[in-house]
């Protein structure tokens, strides 16, 4: 018999996230993932008109080709798959699998080279930038160990997460909004973290289920040399196959001239991959009140309640500060008291202390409000 839950989310994606309308042919792209979603997928695409397109594979058999594939064989590819995306209006993409860590032994120049020639013509630039699309995970035991809890638990916590209402946070995400797009000044303080920034006219974005699921963020862009100053981030946050723990990033006029973590050294190797890497293309706010903890998992992680990420790399055309790069790496810190505290201010007024909203009109974003 089929989980409720999951016709639920289908639903929620076809109908919400990418609202698809009669006629419009969807990608539904699915990595490791559930089959009994992806038949529910397609029954919610053809009832609304649509016309489903099932892309399935394996990260395991992404790692084994990316291990083998010459710069002509990934420039054939990308451009096969990019004339496919040109004629998609809508992309559903779901990753799930049984080892996060399957392209950790990838070689580096691999790496880059998929990125440049593969991932940023096909998905940052067309999927991205032209089409309606959304992008989640699927439970698994995998990333159940990753969040330290039973299977069962976990998907427990997945379609509460998943399935929120996300139409009701969108309306409490207006004043936030409101608030950071006549914002100048942004000053960032935690343990270890003062960083100071402009946002001044680059303008921000809701995220409310209609990019991401699980969602709940809002996000700019610094003004590209405004950073100055530290970060610490206490979230550990995965890239490229390998696991990094106490990322520090010390800025001047925007760039990074210091750079430490767990694996300083392979850190500075992804920091080193173009000359936008060293310079920061997001900030964003997160908020969403069933998820607490970091999992090493992005999509998650950067959601979390009372946390913020401030993204080395490419920035959103919808909040260009011009910084252009190969990699768009999310770090996140977590400012509730139970990881170290913090605020953020605005033009010097605090409006965020130890993770949860002070101003009377950001309160509707608080955990209590939004569940």
């Amino acid at each position: 018999m089929r989980d409720p839950r999951l016709q639920k989310l289908a639903q929620n994606l076809v109908q919400y996230s990418v609202n698809i309308q009669p006629g419009e042919n969807v990608l539904i792209d699915m990595i490791g993932g559930e089959k009994e979603l992806t038949k529910c997928l397609i029954e919610e695409v053809a009832k609304r008109g649509g016309r489903p397109f099932v892309e399935y594979s394996d990260r395991s058999i992404l790692r084994t080709m990316l291990i083998h594939a010459s710069e002509e064989q990934l420039r054939l590819w990308a451009e096969l798959d990019l004339e496919r995306m040109k004629n998609m209006q809508a992309y559903i993409g779901v990753r799930s699998g049984d080892n996060a860590n399957d392209l950790s032994d990838v070689p580096d120049d691999k790496m880059k080279l998929y990125d440049r020639i593969y991932r940023n013509p096909v998905h940052m630039e067309q999927r991205v930038k032209k089409t309606k699309w959304v992008v989640l995970r699927y439970p698994n035991p995998s990333m159940a160990q990753l969040a330290k809890m039973s299977t069962e638990a976990f998907e427990d916590f997945y379609f509460d997460v998943c399935n929120l209402d996300y139409s009701r946070m969108e309306k409490a995400m207006d004043p936030l909004q409101a608030l950071m797009n006549r914002t100048d000044r942004v000053r960032i303080v935690s343990p270890g973290t003062d960083l100071r920034f402009s946002i001044k006219d680059i303008g921000s974005k809701k995220c409310c289920g209609h990019r991401n699921i699980p969602d709940g963020e809002v996000f700019s862009a610094p003004v590209r040399d405004s950073v100055n100053g530290t970060i610490a981030y206490n979230s550990p946050s995965e890239y490229s196959g390998t696991s990094f723990q106490n990322v520090t990033l010390t800025f001047e006029n925007g760039r990074i001239v210091k750079a430490e973590s767990n694996d300083s050294a392979r850190l500075n190797e992804i920091l080193d991959s173009d000359e936008g890497a060293r310079y920061v293309g997001e900030f964003a706010i997160g908020f969403n009140p069933y998820i607490l903890h970091p999992m090493n998992d992005i999509l998650f992680d950067e959601k979390i309640a009372g946390s913020l990420h401030f993204t080395p790399g490419q920035a959103y055309e919808e909040t260009d500060n011009g910084n252009r790069s190969s990699i768009h790496w999310d770090l996140v810190l977590i400012q509730r008291p139970e990881y170290g505290g913090g605020e953020i201010y605005f033009d010097d007024v605090l409006i965020r202390k130890d993770g949860l909203f002070v101003l009377s009109e950001l309160e509707g974003l608080n955990p209590d409000r939004l569940k």
